[in-house]
């Protein structure tokens, strides 16, 4: 079999299929969403499009159904952009190439976009059908949830009729998701002195590749290397010594995904090259060796460059050094509520030098306040320290767990009938947009479930097919359990 199209549930995957033809990366939705429209108008399915871009697509209650609560299924439009360095791809021109490895689908280089896609896709499916049993359903198809959260954000109280709302977004089948981690970007800026490079020194650019990355919330906890801390750290402790210069820093491409690449231009005196290659050597060997179980692959290359017409000053070069090795990263908590779940976290997600500064980015994640606002105060502090501004922007709140929330018993008396096990009620350390509706829905019934998908936000993205089918499944059986208005 080479087409996903032929994969079960048929109805799930052409439409995963026409997804994945329709280039929709974070902040680029427009022209799926126009697909999606002109496609649920031939229908005769009634579609709106709100101010901020979300779609909101309504289908009468089968025969017989019309009296139970209304259902919202919701999943984002768009998808993480993430490419592999030897891939030409231009994500808003060209098509995602799925393809089929064993039990999974993957993508030919890049990130396949199942995060949200296979949620999206099971949402038009059940528009499209004429023959799966539900009540009154909306299908609310949200924008730029990876990039901000815009369309969640951007939701208004009045635009939705539903009693319950299931998020397709979890990655673990026989997972029930109750509750998420808010989250806030943070936005270190520092302020760079530049000076004419020395005579009788060298140029090279230092790059780390290879890394798994991955997901920033999801996969925070595996101990994967940050690319941007890791050549950071190779800065603090041979900068001095091998008297190194540097113009230019640049790592990662997205706050919300672990960098799996980062790269330096230096500048080192032509008696030093010798030991320099020898560092570069010493230290893929020491993080390959420290790494040997999460991360096996950090690959460092060396190559000369052509001179810079600007290094950095002496003391700009050290206060961004200190900065970047200070700065934490990674797990700061877990919780002690919920079993292996993460509370605190913090992505040092880009870095980027431009011609006045170097910009910090990073992203951190808590399931609750004080966790979250202790972060800030570190990186607050931390930046008071180097001399350097921050912005704090984007903050968006966590999804308190409710036990006793109805749809979730339904999902879970209906998963253990169908599969004769128990699921796990879970809290995600992710920022699933539960939490913003909330503000416009207070009363709204949410839970949230998805097939396995493993290594979201990197290239190495794939979804397992056999759970597809199971999260369809339980899907459709639970549309049919929604009881009945009070």
């Amino acid at each position: 079999m080479t087409s996903i199209n032929q994969l079960y549930p048929q109805p799930l995957w052409q439409w995963f299929e026409q997804i994945c033809a329709i280039p929709h990366p974070s902040k680029h939705e427009a022209a799926l969403s126009a697909h999606i429209q002109a496609w649920a108008k031939e229908k005769g399915l009634a579609v709106t499009e709100d101010k901020v871009g979300n779609l909101i697509i309504r289908k009468p209650a089968t025969a017989g159904m019309e009296n139970r609560k209304i259902v919202v299924i919701q999943a984002h439009i768009d998808m993480v952009p993430q490419k592999n360095n030897d891939k030409v791809h231009d994500f808003e021109k060209d098509p995602i190439e799925p393809w089929i490895d064993g039990e999974w689908v993957k993508a030919k280089g890049t990130t396949l976009g199942s995060d949200n896609g296979i949620g999206m896709a099971s949402a038009l499916a059940i528009l499209g059908s004429d023959d799966i049993p539900h009540g009154p359903l909306e299908v609310l198809l949200t924008i730029d949830e990876e990039a901000g959260m815009t369309g969640a954000f951007g939701l208004e109280a009045g635009m939705l009729e539903a009693d319950i709302l299931i998020n397709t977004d979890s990655e673990q089948e026989g997972e029930i998701y109750m509750g998420c981690a808010g989250g806030v970007d943070a936005e270190i800026t520092l302020p760079m002195v530049w000076e004419a490079p020395a005579e009788g020194y060298q140029c090279f650019e230092l790059n780390l590749s290879g890394l798994k990355g991955g997901h920033s919330g999801v996969n925070i906890h595996l101990g994967r290397g940050n690319a941007n801390k890791l050549l950071g750290r190779f800065l603090f402790e041979n900068a001095e010594a091998l008297q190194l210069e540097l113009t230019a820093f640049s790592g990662g491409s997205l706050r919300n995904a672990i960098p799996r690449e980062a790269g330096v231009t230096i500048m080192v005196p032509e008696e030093h090259v010798a030991a320099l290659r020898t560092k570069v050597a010493e230290f893929e060997a020491l993080i390959r060796e420290e790494l040997a179980v999460a991360d096996p692959d950090g690959t460092l290359t060396l190559k000369e460059a052509a001179t810079p017409s600007r290094v950095m000053s002496e003391q700009s070069q050290n206060t961004l050094i200190d900065l970047l090795h200070a700065c934490p990263n990674g797990v700061m908590r877990m919780s002690d509520e919920v079993e292996g779940v993460t509370e605190t976290s913090l992505n040092v997600g880009v870095i980027s030098t431009d011609e006045q500064e170097v910009k910090v980015l990073c992203l951190i994640r808590s399931l609750i306040d004080s966790g979250r606002t202790q972060v800030e105060g570190m990186l607050i502090a931390l930046a008071n320290l180097a001399g350097a501004e921050i912005e704090l922007s984007g903050a968006y709140p966590g999804w308190k767990p409710d036990n006793s929330s109805p749809v979730m018993a339904i999902v879970r008396e209906t998963y253990q009938d169908i599969y004769h096990k128990e699921p796990v009620i879970m809290v995600i350390h992710a920022g699933l947009e539960c939490g913003l509706f909330k503000k416009p829905y207070p009363e709204m019934d949410m839970v949230s479930i998805g097939p396995t998908i493993r290594f979201p936000h990197s290239p190495d993205e794939m979804v397992n097919i056999e759970t597809v089918g199971q999260y369809w499944q339980l899907l459709l059986a639970v549309l049919e359990r929604i009881p009945t208005k009070d």
